[in-house]
């Protein structure tokens, strides 16, 4: 999902879709294997990943039609961005590497919906993945992480998909075991 203070997203066109129709009917809500699935298929999609703008500087993002109403973006990472640890509240998702290679730092722990700044994070909590071109994973609601392009001269590119669509995005700061809370964005911040 794309990060405050980063230039102006690249709008080849207002929605791109992928070229095979994947996913749900439209009237069915979709699961986390489902998105996963839309956004393999769609990672997989060539012309697609490459109609992507991308940016040496900061990230470029284009949004697509994911399916039954989900909200989906190809996104470019230029070498040594990433997102910072986040979650995306009410709302469960995928992701999956189109080209090149992201790391995924992400906390086995459901943290409070809300009323409080700071927290002690338990031993054993962390879990890392590399995720090269063609690897992805789905993650349930209130999922923690962050995600980096950790290459020193490589874009990577990336397919993401949320359902329900993202109502807001919490942005914390983490130094060792202690996770703060910074910023709360919704879809306005980003859109």
């Amino acid at each position: 999902m794309p990060q405050s203070g980063l230039p102006s997203p690249a709008v080849p066109s207002p929605s791109v879709a992928p070229s095979t129709p994947v996913g749900p009917p439209a009237s069915a809500a979709p699961t986390a294997a489902d998105l996963l699935d839309f956004v393999r298929r769609t990672a997989a999609d060539d012309a697609l990943i490459d109609s992507l703008p991308l940016d040496p500087e900061g990230r470029t993002w284009v949004r697509l039609d994911g399916p039954g109403g989900s909200e989906a973006w190809l996104i470019g990472w230029p070498p040594g961005t990433g997102t910072g640890w986040h979650d995306h509240a009410e709302s469960h998702g995928a992701f999956t590497t189109a080209r090149g290679t992201l790391r995924e730092s992400s906390l086995a722990v459901r943290l409070p919906a809300g009323g409080w700044k700071t927290l002690e994070l338990a031993d054993g909590v962390d879990r890392k993945r590399r995720l090269p071109a063609g690897k992805g994973r789905a993650f349930g609601q209130h999922h923690v992480h962050e995600v980096l392009n950790d290459a020193a001269d490589a874009h990577a590119v990336s397919v993401h998909a949320y359902y329900p669509p993202l109502p807001l995005i919490r942005r914390f700061s983490r130094s060792g075991a202690v996770l703060r809370l910074e910023q709360v964005e919704r879809p306005e911040d980003w859109q």
